[in-house]
């Protein structure tokens, strides 16, 4: 009961601060939208003044300074934003690509509590010598330099206390404000506001096990393991836990240190080729690629080799998405649209009531914008921001994955230019790409290919009588139902309302019918023309009924 109340309490402050935020900066709106304003007067029952609205900056540098205000959450949640321009404004996305997660370190006594936790013996037990001092700190984690006891030298990244707990609270929080924004705001369901919240949540979480971390290192090393240029720490697996990673100490130059570079004699063309390369391998050949490779993540060691680290925001890329890539880029190649926008759907990327005639004339219009023009005057990152703006145009629902694809070919090519400002991935793209075309078209890959294709629709067939006897079976058993999507439930109900009105009618033509001829067989009075004059007024009007009905059919060309 005790936990309940504290967790209550907790989460009204936090309600109270994200009130708090909101108004101050000028979204006050937002507040009313989304159903906290309700939570108005907590601010006064915790003893808090409200702030003036500060409103005299453009729109989306407040929105970056809401999210810096509130924590590691929110600057998690505005860099993942940064990364999705298919989701909003370019200009947005620009201003939330500045925020950091910088904040001071957490105390030494702290970090070894952490440990001594993890690990259930005193960090003397575990390392030889043990740097109070930090390297670097984060919000989520920070690092320190350690020796182990056989003379490793190894940096010793240490999660942040009570962050799991901050974190959860947060991630409650947007799901339930993402929840009523979708089921309540129409304009904010095209943003997919519950879709990002559920990536948010998957980012954050992995970044928070730093066994994660250490397996995606692994993987990097064993895709590597026979490049010459690129290298990999290695992780000390007996000193990681889930709030402790481990791994291999680098001696090497900051690559941002670009004086020191060129004072030793590094050839700065050479490296940004080698990243560029590596990072096209990771994409096309592997589908597991590094999406922060920032200058930050990257050092320049004695012997000309460059080490990668932080592998925490990595992205995975199947076959079909791989493949798929490689069909869009030479259908765009070609000037086949058409085979550009059906693979858009066919991966189901494409919306329902997409216009498609109105995609394509888009599609056509940025590729003869582009098409023709030397590779070296092309710039990657408008190219990008203009496709992505067509995508977003037409609600093309671009999955997570190729959205930070995005970002880190673009994170890559800004690295590269800082090396060497006549780097151009384009250019690296398009020799990856002929080589990857070509290796398709090789005889042992078509072979490999058709005997997948042959094994399965073997699979098919083989399944397929069974399949149908099951069918059979449930079809006798009358257990069968009809699913009728929402969209079209309207018009069909519309359509079967009608049907049956038009029946009913017919039925009651036909019921006047045989009483009027009834009523004639009687010979009641009083008659006309010798006939009885209900009978013939039964007639008229069975008469005129059904002239109605001839007509209707035949204006609607529905019966």
């Amino acid at each position: 009961m005790a936990y309940h109340r504290f967790h209550y309490y907790s989460m009204l402050k936090r309600y109270s601060r994200i009130i708090e935020v909101l108004r101050k900066y000028g979204f006050g709106y937002i507040v009313d939208q989304i159903g906290l304003s309700n939570y108005r007067d907590i601010r006064t029952w915790l003893g808090r003044k409200a702030r003036k609205e500060k409103v005299h900056v453009s729109k989306p540098a407040r929105i970056r300074m809401v999210f810096e205000e509130l924590g590691t959450t929110y600057i998690k949640l505005g860099q993942l934003l940064s990364m999705r321009q298919d989701l909003i404004p370019e200009e947005y996305a620009t201003e939330l690509s500045k925020l950091q997660d910088d904040v001071p370190p957490f105390e030494y006594e702290e970090a070894k509590r952490i440990i001594e936790e993890e690990f259930g013996v005193p960090i003397e037990d575990l390392f030889g010598s043990f740097e109070e001092k930090t390297l670097a700190a984060a919000s989520i984690g920070q690092v320190h330099r350690a020796k182990l006891k056989n003379g490793d030298v190894v940096v010793v990244k240490v999660q942040r206390p009570g962050i799991k707990e901050v974190i959860e609270s947060d991630l409650e929080i947007m799901y339930s404000i993402a929840g009523f924004a979708e089921e309540h705001i129409p304009e904010l369901r095209l943003y997919r506001p519950l879709e990002i919240v559920d990536e948010l949540s998957r980012s954050i979480h992995a970044e928070m096990d730093y066994t994660q971390e250490g397996r995606n290192t692994d993987h990097f090393a064993i895709n590597f393991r026979k490049n010459t240029e690129i290298f990999i720490p290695k992780i000390y697996w007996s000193h990681t836990s889930s709030r402790v990673l481990t791994l291999e100490y680098i001696e090497g130059v900051k690559s941002s240190c670009l004086d020191i570079l060129d004072e030793r004699g590094f050839d700065r063309s050479k490296i940004s080729l080698t990243i560029g390369d590596a990072f096209m391998k990771q994409v096309f050949e592997d589908g597991f690629f590094h999406a922060d490779l920032h200058p930050g993540n990257m050092l320049i060691k004695d012997d000309g080799k460059i080490a990668l680290i932080d592998f925490g925001l990595v992205g995975h890329l199947s076959t079909d998405t791989r493949n798929m890539l490689i069909d869009e880029l030479i259908a765009i190649t070609k000037g086949d649209i058409d085979f550009f926008v059906e693979t858009l759907q066919d991966m189901g990327y494409l919306g329902d009531n997409a216009d498609i005639r109105s995609l394509k004339t888009d599609v056509e219009y940025f590729r003869t914008k582009y098409y023709g023009r030397p590779l070296k005057d092309l710039d990657t990152k408008v190219i990008i921001e203009e496709l992505t703006g067509i995508l977003r145009k037409h609600q093309v629902q671009i999955p997570s994955n190729l959205a930070l694809l995005g970002r880190a070919l673009l994170t890559v090519e800004g690295f590269g230019r800082m090396m060497d400002p006549n780097f151009n991935i384009t250019e690296l793209g398009e020799s990856y790409g002929k080589k990857i075309i070509k290796q398709r078209l090789s005889p042992e890959k078509l072979a490999h290919n058709t005997f997948s294709h042959i094994l399965d629709w073997s699979r098919v067939f083989k399944k397929a009588p069974t399949k149908i006897s099951h069918i059979l079976d449930v079809a006798e058993k009358g257990y069968i139902k009809l699913e009728i999507e929402p969209k079209s439930a309207k018009r069909i109900s519309s359509d079967i309302n009608a049907a049956s009105n038009r029946l009913s009618l017919s039925l009651l033509i036909s019921a006047v019918i045989v009483g009027s001829s009834m009523i004639v067989q009687t010979k009641m009075e009083p008659h006309i023309w010798g006939v009885p004059l209900l009978g013939v007024f039964g007639f008229l009007m069975a008469a005129l009924f059904g002239l109605w009905l001839v007509i209707y059919i035949i204006r609607t060309g529905e019966i």
